[in-house]
């Protein structure tokens, strides 16, 4: 049962409308009932708060100057969905650990982790762990459009930014600038225009100053266009990889679900398959579900998955 002290602070946080620190109090009544083996209790304490989350998914009120530059979504993945590497995996728990024990850290001055890098190959993660924090923390999930955030008009693009800050600072939500290298490029590439070193400079000088409670999360797929002076601004620089064997099995299990026939076999498809990214996994497997539901059989079996693996595995030995 909870103790006295956390149900004093569940009613405190209830009545100052603190639901940041309603959804911690309730998640360490979770662990401390998992920790005393009461697994099914656990589990049903997660699956009331999540399903409230689902119900009161906020609404972000967003400048209308910049309806065009963020894209407001309801996110729909949860830590449990995501198959990456157990290192990036166990540094995606510390980011959110971090914030449902912000104000610990804060007596000793110090703060959760907030602004944080995404790097890696295109399709393997970046954009999903972003909505998962999202969903895991109860804040909306706003994504920055870059390319509509970067105009020719010399002076403009500042501008918006400075505009895509302010929101930042009013409204607490998880804000993933994706393809970050249109705007984070090194400063001294011979290519480089005066215009976007200054646009550089000025998204420097807004993240530090930046001291809100939203998430700012970067994503690049080229992690050595990036200008160094980027780096330190930053909490935490994650680098994310390709599956290995291990994971593509677990993803095709995953997306399959009931459509997977009881005599697949996957050893051979993970096999051939470490070159594919998670997004094209999902995909592979998506297509052959279709397949099989076109076919009227609803089922997924060995031969199939492998013809659609094949198909995309075919296009990067075209390249070769």
């Amino acid at each position: 049962m909870a103790t006295a002290e956390q149900i004093k602070m569940l009613i405190k946080s209830h009545y100052e409308n603190d639901n940041d620190r309603f959804n911690t109090i309730v998640l360490q009544l979770a662990a401390y009932e998992a920790n005393k083996g009461h697994q099914a209790f656990a589990r049903q304490i997660r699956d009331i708060l999540e399903k409230g989350r689902n119900l009161n998914k906020k609404i972000v009120p967003i400048n209308k100057e910049l309806n065009e530059m963020i894209l407001l979504s309801n996110s729909e993945y949860y830590l449990k969905d995501l198959v990456l590497h157990d290192e990036i995996k166990s540094r995606i728990e510390r980011i959110l650990l971090e914030y449902r024990q912000k104000e610990k850290l804060n007596k000793f001055g110090l703060n959760n982790r907030r602004k944080i890098l995404f790097t890696g190959p295109p399709g393997t993660g970046k954009t999903m762990t972003a909505e998962v924090i999202a969903a895991e923390t109860g804040l909306p999930f706003c994504t920055i459009m870059v390319d509509r955030l970067v105009t020719k008009f010399m002076g403009e693009t500042s501008v918006k930014l400075r505009q895509i800050f302010e929101n930042i600072s009013e409204v607490k939500a998880v804000y993933l600038f994706d393809e970050f290298d249109a705007i984070g490029s090194e400063r001294s590439l011979d290519n480089d225009v005066g215009e976007m070193r200054r646009v550089l400079n000025s998204f420097l000088q807004f993240l530090e100053n930046e001291n809100s409670g939203s998430f700012i999360i970067a994503a690049t797929n080229n992690l050595k266009l990036l200008d160094q002076a980027l780096f330190r601004r930053f909490d935490d620089v994650i680098q994310y990889q390709l599956p290995d064997k291990k994971q593509i099995i677990k993803l095709i299990q995953i997306r399959l679900g009931q459509f997977s026939s009881k005599d697949l076999y996957l050893n051979e498809i993970a096999e051939n398959s470490l070159h594919l990214s998670h997004a094209e996994i999902s995909k592979a497997c998506d297509d052959a579900i279709k397949e099989a539901i076109l076919n009227d059989t609803n089922e997924v079996n060995e031969k199939l998955l492998g013809k659609m693996f094949n198909e995309r595995i075919s296009v990067y030995r075209r390249g070769d």
